[in-house]
C-alpha cells in the first residue's frame, strides 16, 4: 500500500463504490479541516476487471466534477479487494513486518496472499490475561506484538496508481475502504472513539462491513455479502416495480412496504449481530452503540430496524460534523442528505492529511 512521505495540506479523496463513486476535496487548516467540494458520480460499468483506460477516464470525470485543481489524490480499495486483519507477530520494524508477510502470509494471516502489497500498524500491547504474572519477563526471541495488517493485490494497486497518473493525479495513498469510516469517526466523535466500545457499520452496494472499535482500536472487522443492492432488488421483486422506484421507496419508506423491507433487512442484521456476539463472547465486554454509514443509512426505517435486531442503539454517523464547509449553496443544501455516503472518502482523505 502506498505511503505518504510528508504531510499534505489538501487532497482529493476518491471512494470508488460498486454503484456510486464518492469524492471529497478536503483542506487542512492548522488543527481544523475544511470540506471545499464533493461529487457523487455513477461508477463505471465493466464485466470483470476495470481497464486502466476506463479507470483513467472515470478519474478525470471525478476530478472535473469536484473541480479541486489539485494533483494530490488518495483512493480507497473496496472491502472485497482490500484485506484488513489482525495478527500476532515477532517484534520488528514495520518494514521488516511487511517483508515477513510478503514471504509467509499463511503463517500469520492463515491465507496465501501471493503478489500482494502489505502495510502494518503496530497496536498497543494487550492487557495481561487474568491469572498471569505481568511482571514475568518474556525472552527477547519470544516477544510478540499485535499488528493490524492491510493488504491488496499488487496489480490492483499498480492499476490504481497508473489510472490516477494518466488522469493527471498523484496517488499519495491507497487505503482499505474499511479503514475510512474509522478515521472519520475518530475526528467526528473523539471522546466516544477513545473511551467506548462501538460498532461502525458501512452498508455498501454489494457488501457491508462492520468494525468494532475498542477504545480507539479496531478490535474486529468483517465483511458481510449483503448490501443496499440486495435490499433494493428484493423490494423491486416483491412489489413488481423498477429498481429506481424501489430505491426511492427504500429511502422514503411508505408504511405499506415495511413488512417486505423488514424481511430483507433481517438477514443483514443477523450477520451483523453474529459479529457483535463473537466480539462480546471473546472479550467479555459489551458493544454499547452502533453507527451506520452508506447510502442506505438515509433510510430512517432501516436504521430503526437494525437497532431492533441488533439490540444496540443505532445512529447515523455524521462523518462531516468536524469539517468547516466551504461549499456552493447547492452543495451546502445537500450535504446533510449525502453526508452518510461520504464517510469512506472523508476517512481516506484523513489518511493523507
Amino acid at each position: 500500500m502506498t505511503k505518504v512521505s510528508k504531510q499534505k495540506d489538501r487532497v482529493l479523496a476518491i471512494d470508488m463504490g460498486g454503484r456510486t463513486t464518492k469524492a471529497v476535496h478536503i483542506q487542512r487548516r492548522g488543527e481544523t479541516f475544511a470540506l471545499c467540494g464533493y461529487a457523487l458520480l455513477d461508477a463505471p460499468i465493466f464485466e470483470k476487471t476495470m481497464s486502466i483506460e476506463l479507470l483513467t477516464e472515470h478519474l478525470k470525470a471525478v476530478n472535473n466534477a469536484v473541480d479541486a485543481k489539485i494533483k494530490t489524490a488518495a483512493l480507497s480499495v473496496g472491502v472485497n479487494e482490500g484485506i484488513v486483519r489482525h495478527a500476532e507477530m515477532p517484534k520488528m520494524t514495520t518494514d521488516d513486518l511487511r517483508q515477513v508477510l510478503k514471504l509467509n502470509s499463511r503463517n500469520y494471516l492463515q491465507q496465501d496472499l501471493n503478489n500482494h502489497l502489505f502495510d502494518c500498524h503496530i497496536l498497543a500491547p494487550a492487557l495481561p490475561a487474568k491469572g498471569t504474572d505481568p511482571a514475568k519477563p518474556v525472552p527477547a526471541g519470544q516477544q510478540k506484538q499485535r499488528i493490524l495488517v492491510a493488504a491488496a493485490k499488487r496489480q490492483l494497486v499498480d492499476d490504481l496508481a497508473a489510472g490516477a497518473r494518466n488522469a493527471g493525479l498523484v496517488a499519495e495513498s491507497i487505503v482499505p475502504a474499511m479503514v475510512g469510516p474509522t478515521n472519520a469517526f475518530e475526528r467526528a466523535m473523539p471522546e466516544v472513539f477513545m473511551n467506548a466500545i462501538v460498532a461502525l457499520i458501512d452498508i455498501g452496494f454489494k457488501s457491508s462491513s462492520i468494525c468494532i472499535l475498542q477504545q480507539g482500536e479496531i478490535a474486529l472487522s468483517r465483511v458481510v455479502a449483503i448490501g443496499g443492492d440486495k435490499l433494493t432488488s428484493g423490494l423491486a421483486e416483491a412489489l413488481g416495480i423498477s429498481y429506481a422506484e424501489a430505491e426511492g421507496i427504500k429511502v422514503g419508506m411508505p408504511s405499506e412496504v415495511q413488512m417486505q423491507l423488514e424481511n430483507l433487512v433481517t438477514p443483514l442484521a443477523r450477520e451483523l449481530r453474529a459479529s457483535i456476539d463473537f466480539y462480546e463472547h471473546q472479550n467479555d465486554r459489551a458493544v454499547t452503540q452502533a453507527f451506520i454509514t452508506g447510502g442506505t443509512a438515509r433510510s430512517e426505517f432501516i436504521v430503526q430496524r437494525l437497532q431492533q435486531d441488533l439490540m444496540v442503539e443505532c445512529k447515523v454517523l455524521d462523518a462531516s460534523n468536524f469539517l468547516q464547509f466551504e461549499l456552493t449553496p447547492q452543495q451546502s443544501a445537500e450535504i446533510d442528505q449525502v453526508g452518510p455516503q461520504l464517510s469512506v472518502a472523508i476517512g481516506t482523505a484523513l489518511a493523507v492529511l
